[in-house]
């Protein structure tokens, strides 16, 4: 069973009344715990990809099957449980709420989820404060953070709700080479103890060198 199968997708956005062909029949299956990047450059399709995957666009034609359910098939209520409980989602932005410090940042999807308990929530926050290495910042807030703390949040919270997928969007564009290495470091310890697959976008050359596998995208289609 594959977590991902991408099965002849496309994708077209109407700019005006002309339409614009962002994927043009794109297919493959990601294994469990793969820790893939899709490559390419700006306009090639890969957030466009991401955003198909992590059910915030829909198809225009194929079919895009997560966790052996066809998001095609699922109603809004469907889609927001496989959003909350099988993916994690890293923003290049980050998406920090501001008013928020550390801990309630990265506890915010486990109040959505309602089904664990204060001391399970604070347990699991706990855990992945110290895993992220922010066990001296949990109440800063984000503007109290440097970049690289930032995105630690960010993938501390895209964890802490345990999906089985997690994709990040040029996750180190914002960050200098070592702290970029640091947070790719950390995802594939993590990738590498719980097996959670990662999906991430980059051109960034020496991330896409640390890659299990590479799926290049250009003008909308993989690059065979």
């Amino acid at each position: 069973m594959h977590p991902i199968e991408l099965v002849n997708v496309k994708k077209d956005y109407l700019l005006g009344n002309v339409r614009v062909p962002a994927l043009k029949g794109v297919s493959f299956a990601i294994e469990p715990g793969e820790f893939t990047v899709i490559a390419g450059p700006s306009g090639s399709g890969k957030t466009t990809v991401l955003n198909l995957i992590g059910c915030v666009d829909t198809a225009t034609e194929g079919d895009v099957v997560i966790a052996s359910k066809k998001t095609s098939d699922l109603n809004d209520r469907e889609l927001t449980s496989l959003r909350l409980n099988t993916l994690g989602f890293i923003f290049q932005s980050f998406n920090l709420i501001p008013v928020l410090d550390v801990y309630d940042n990265i506890e915010f999807p486990l109040l959505l989820k309602k089904d664990l308990t204060p001391k399970q929530r604070k347990e699991r926050v706990d855990y992945f404060i110290e895993r992220v290495g922010l066990k001296n910042h949990r109440k800063h807030r984000p503007s109290e953070l440097s970049g690289g703390q930032r995105q630690r949040v960010a993938i501390a919270r895209a964890l802490v709700t345990k999906p089985q997928i997690v994709l990040a969007d040029e996750p180190t564009a914002n960050l200098d080479s070592k702290t970029g290495q640091s947070i790719i470091d950390l995802m594939k310890e993590i990738n590498s103890i719980d097996k959670t697959t990662f999906i991430f976008s980059t051109h960034d050359y020496s991330i896409m060198n640390q890659a299990r596998r590479i799926i290049q995208l250009q003008d909308g289609m993989i690059l065979k």
